[in-house]
């Protein structure tokens, strides 16, 4: 994908049952949020679960997503938010199948918290250096024993992979994806609408 000529990019944001709701929440603002220089959107969000119906996240918010995995469009970001249900979904091999296609064909893959888990189950950062929620950097070297782990850091950027750590710490990393793809005053826009304090490259 070029990157430099396209005027939107579709941003997928997988979701199950105990999903973190700031996790989601957090990017898709960010997201959502973000205008092109004239005023169009520069990114399409929608939601995407294993089946219909809604998802009951962490603390109770019902959330429906737009589409199933077996009907929506590839993404050009894949974003894999963290929350509870992520260590049960890890054994679902189907759905870490599913993850780990859908990952290889975006453009950019992002993940919130314990979202790393995913890859990590899939074999996709092997070899590369990833991060999540402080509390749960042990369980990630668990997971992927050749995860080089990272510890105190907002987000890691490892060009087509981005991993944050814990719940915030998507927000941030979902501003630097804006950053990385239209520039540093997009972002700063999209920063003073939603009234976030944010930095340029703010890892720490």
């Amino acid at each position: 994908m070029d990157s430099e000529r396209k005027s939107k990019w579709k941003v997928g944001i997988f979701i199950f049952h105990e999903t973190e709701e700031l996790d989601l929440c957090g990017p898709l603002e960010v997201f959502a949020a973000t205008r092109n220089d004239d005023g169009s959107k520069a990114f399409e969000v929608y939601t995407m679960a294993e089946t219909a119906g809604p998802i009951i996240c962490t603390h109770g918010l019902s959330v429906n997503p737009t589409f199933t995995l077996a009907e929506c469009p590839q993404p050009d970001i894949l974003v894999l938010v963290g929350g509870r249900g992520v260590r049960r979904d890890i054994h679902n091999q189907a759905l870490v199948d599913w993850i780990k296609n859908c990952s290889e064909k975006a453009e950019l893959t992002l993940t919130v918290c314990l979202g790393s888990f995913f890859l990590a189950k899939a074999g996709l950062l092997n070899g590369l250096a990833a991060t999540t929620h402080r509390a749960a950097l042990g369980e990630l070297a668990e997971i992927s024993p050749q995860v080089q782990v990272v510890a105190n850091q907002r987000f890691v950027d490892n060009g087509r992979i981005i991993t944050s750590a814990g719940v915030s710490a998507g927000i941030d990393a979902a501003f630097h994806v804006v950053s990385k793809l239209l520039g540093r005053r997009a972002a700063q826009r999209t920063a003073q609408y939603i009234e976030y304090d944010w930095v340029l490259d703010r890892r720490r």
